[in-house]
C-alpha cells in the first residue's frame, strides 16, 4: 500500500504541473493575438470587434484565473487578505471594464483590456508553476528507514529453528542470527561472539564486538559469526522504529514559511481600495466630474496599484537560485529552505562520514628496533585474516606503499582484542595492550607515553609483537576531510557559530574538533539525542543549520531548521535533507548559506521594485 500512495502522490504532483503548465500557455496563446489585434487593422467590422473578443476572451480567461479566483474566495471566506486577493482584483477588474465596453455600459472603447486580463492571469500561473516545481518531490526519508527493518526472523524453539516473520517475534523469544544478516530486532546476546555494524545508529565506521550480556539493535548488520540473542525489544518499541517516529514529527512540526510579500498584502490591499473608492467618490461627489470620469479613476487605482509582478518576484528568484545552486553541486530541495537558511546563526557537523572520511586510516607508525615496513608487513601479514575495519586499514596501507606481504600460518583471535598467527617462522601478535601483556609481552615505559600522545590526539595504537618482543605500535584514525577546518573558517567569518556533534567518545571528538578548529562538542549522543541537542539550541533562539550523512541524523536533519546532507551519505540522510551538496565538499554547506543570502536579497528587491513601480 505505500507503493500505491507514493505513486498516486506523484501522479497528483505530475497532473498539477501539467494542468498549471496548460493553463500559463494557452494564456499566452490566446492573449498575445488578441493584443496584436488592437494595433493592427483587422477585415472585422469595428462594431463587432468587441463581441468577437468577449467570445474569445471570456472561456479562455475563466479557465486560466480559475485557480486564482479560487484561492481569493477560500481567503475570504477565511478572512485574510492574501495575494490572491490582490492578483483576482486586478484582473478582474481588467476583465469587468472591458465586458462594460463591449456592452455599452458607462466605459468608451478605450477600456477593451481582454488581453491584458489574460496576460496577467497566464503571469500569475507561470509563477505558480516555477514555484511549484521548485518545491520539489516529497521527502521519502521514511519509506527509506522502514527499508531497513528485517522481514524475517530465525527463531530458536525446542533447539530447532524455524524462519518466521518478524511481526510474530514476542519479547523473551530466543532468536538466532546468520553472518552477513541484519538483526531483526532489538535484543540481549546470550551466547556467541560476533561483530555488529552499528553505523546506522551511531554513525561510527567500526564494528562493535559483541558476546553473552551485549545489547543489539534491531536492523544493525551482524558481520562475521553467529549470535543468539533474546528479544527485548519489538515493533514500535524497537530504536529503529523510534528513529522513524522522530523523523516523522520533526518533518511535520516544520511550519510552512509564508511568502515575504504575503506580510506586505495585509495593509497594501485595504489602502488601495480606500484610495480608489476615494478617488471615485471624489471626483464623482464633489467635483461632480462624470461617470466614465469617476469610474477611470476607480478602475486605474486598482489596476494600476496591483502589483501582479509579484506573482513572479519569488518563484523566478527563486527557481534562478535553484538552478544556480545544481550548477554548483548544491541541491535546494525546496524554495522554503532557502528562505530559512539565509536566517541561520548556528550550524551543527555530524563527525563521522561529514567532517572526517568515515573510514578508519592508518595515521602514525612508530617502530622499535626495526624498520617501520617490516612492521607494517608483519602486522599485514597477520591481519589479512581478520575482516576488521582496523585490520582492513593495515592491509589497505601496507598494499598502498608496495609492502610484500608474506603469508601467515595458525591464525587465531582472541574476541575484541587482538589476533595472531605465524609468519616467516616467528609468532607475530597484533592487539592491544591487554592482550600482549596476557602474552608476557613488555610495553616499554618510554613508549607507553607515545601511545598516551596518540590516544590523546583520538587515534588507536595497535600494537604488534615478534619473536616474543614488543616491535612497536600503528596509529589508526577516522582523518579530518580535507575541506573542513576550511568550512569551518568560513562560516566563522560569516558570522555563524559552529558545533560539532557525534557519538564518539569524547577524547576522539575533541581532537577532531581540534583539527576543525571547533569550540562546542557534543559527544556520546545518540540519534534521539541528536535531535533533542538541536531543539535546545532552537529553543535557545537559534536558527539551526545540521550537516550529517547517516541514517543515524535523519532525526536531526529533519528536527533542524534547515537539513544539509552529503550526498555520498546514506539516502535516508539524503531524503531528510532541505538542501543536498552533491560533492563531498564542506565548502558547499557555507555555498548553501551564501547562495541563500543572496537569493534572498534578490527577492527583497523585487518585491520592493514591484510596489515602488505600482505605488
Amino acid at each position: 500500500s505505500g507503493d500505491v500512495s507514493d505513486e498516486v502522490e506523484k501522479a497528483a504532483r505530475e497532473k498539477d504541473l501539467h494542468d498549471k503548465f496548460v493553463r500559463f500557455t494557452v494564456g499566452f496563446v490566446v492573449s498575445i493575438p488578441l493584443m496584436v489585434a488592437m494595433f493592427v487593422p483587422l477585415p472585422i467590422p469595428m462594431h463587432l470587434l468587441p463581441y468577437l473578443m468577449f467570445i474569445i476572451a471570456t472561456p479562455v480567461f475563466v479557465w486560466v484565473a480559475a485557480p486564482i479566483f479560487r484561492a481569493a474566495v477560500m481567503a475570504l471566506r477565511n478572512r485574510t487578505l492574501s495575494m490572491d486577493v490582490m492578483y483576482a482584483m486586478g484582473t478582474g477588474v481588467s476583465y469587468g471594464a472591458s465586458v462594460m465596453w463591449t456592452f455599452g455600459i458607462v466605459l468608451t472603447h478605450e477600456y477593451m483590456f481582454y488581453d491584458t486580463a489574460i496576460m496577467l492571469a497566464a503571469f500569475l500561473m507561470l509563477g505558480r508553476y516555477l514555484e511549484a516545481r521548485a518545491k520539489g518531490r516529497t521527502s521519502d526519508a521514511i519509506k527509506k528507514l522502514a527499508g531497513l527493518r528485517q522481514k524475517t526472523a530465525i527463531l530458536l524453539r525446542d533447539g530447532a529453528e524455524a524462519e518466521v516473520a518478524v511481526d510474530d517475534v514476542a519479547v523473551g523469544d530466543t532468536l538466532v542470527v546468520k553472518p552477513g544478516s541484519k538483526i531483526p530486532v532489538d535484543g540481549e546476546v546470550v551466547h556467541g561472539e560476533s561483530y555488529v555494524d552499528e553505523s546506522m545508529i551511531t554513525g561510527e565506521p567500526v564494528p562493535v564486538l559483541k558476546n553473552p550480556g551485549s545489547a543489539v539493535v534491531g536492523g544493525t548488520l551482524n558481520t562475521n559469526s553467529v549470535l543468539t540473542f533474546r528479544a527485548t525489544r519489538v515493533g514500535r518499541e524497537m530504536v529503529l522504529s523510534q528513529i522513524i517516529q522522530m523523523v516523522e514529527e520533526a518533518q511535520g512540526s516544520k511550519p510552512p514559511v509564508q511568502r515575504i510579500a504575503d506580510s506586505a498584502v495585509a495593509w497594501f490591499i485595504p489602502v488601495v481600495l480606500v484610495i480608489a473608492a476615494g478617488s471615485f467618490i471624489v471626483w464623482y461627489g464633489i467635483f461632480h466630474a462624470s461617470a466614465l470620469f469617476a469610474l477611470t479613476a476607480f478602475i486605474s487605482v486598482l489596476v494600476v496599484a496591483c502589483p501582479c509582478a509579484l506573482g513572479l518576484a519569488t518563484p523566478t528568484a527563486v527557481t534562478v537560485g535553484v538552478g544556480r545552486g545544481a550548477e554548483l553541486g548544491i541541491l535546494i530541495r525546496n524554495g522554503e529552505a532557502l528562505e530559512t537558511a539565509e536566517r541561520v546563526t548556528t550550524v551543527v557537523f555530524d563527525k563521522t562520514g561529514t567532517l572526517t572520511r568515515g573510514k578508519p586510516e592508518v595515521t602514525d607508525i612508530v617502530s622499535l628496533g626495526i624498520p617501520d615496513d617490516t612492521l607494517l608487513s608483519l602486522a599485514a601479514a597477520v591481519e589479512t585474516n581478520s575482516q576488521h575495519p582496523l585490520a582492513l586499514a593495515v592491509v589497505r596501507r601496507a598494499h598502498e606503499r608496495g609492502i610484500l606481504v608474506s603469508p601467515a600460518e595458525g591464525f587465531d583471535t582472541t574476541g575484541g582484542r587482538g589476533v595472531s598467527a605465524t609468519v616467516l617462522g616467528e609468532p607475530v601478535l597484533v592487539g592491544n595492550r591487554a592482550f600482549l601483556e596476557d602474552n608476557k609481552i613488555i610495553v616499554p615505559p618510554e613508549f607507553s607515553e607515545r601511545l598516551a600522545i596518540l590516544e590523546s590526539e583520538g587515534k588507536t595504537p595497535v600494537l604488534v609483537a615478534a619473536g616474543g618482543q614488543f616491535a612497536g605500535s600503528i596509529a589508526i584514525a577516522d582523518s579530518l576531510k580535507e575541506s573542513g577546518a576550511g568550512a569551518v573558517d568560513t562560516l566563522k567569518r560569516m558570522g555563524i557559530q559552529v558545533a560539532m556533534i557525534t557519538g564518539d567518545n569524547e577524547r576522539t571528538a575533541r581532537a577532531v574538533a581540534v583539527k576543525a578548529g571547533i569550540g562546542t562538542v557534543i559527544a556520546g549522543v545518540l540519534p534521539a539525542g541528536k535531535a533533542e541537542e538541536v531543539k535546545k539550541l532552537q529553543d535557545a533562539g537559534r536558527v539551526v543549520a545540521f550537516v550529517g550523512d547517516g541514517i543515524n541524523d535523519a532525526p536531526a536533519l529533519a528536527r533542524a531548521d534547515v537539513g544539509i546532507a552529503i550526498g555520498s551519505g546514506t539516502d535516508v540522510a539524503i531524503e531528510s535533507g532541505d538542501i543536498v551538496l552533491i560533492r563531498d565538499d564542506l565548502l558547499d554547506a557555507a555555498g548553501a548559506i551564501q547562495l541563500s543570502r543572496k537569493v534572498m536579497g534578490r527577492i527583497r528587491g523585487n518585491i520592493f521594485w514591484a510596489f515602488f513601480y505600482n505605488a
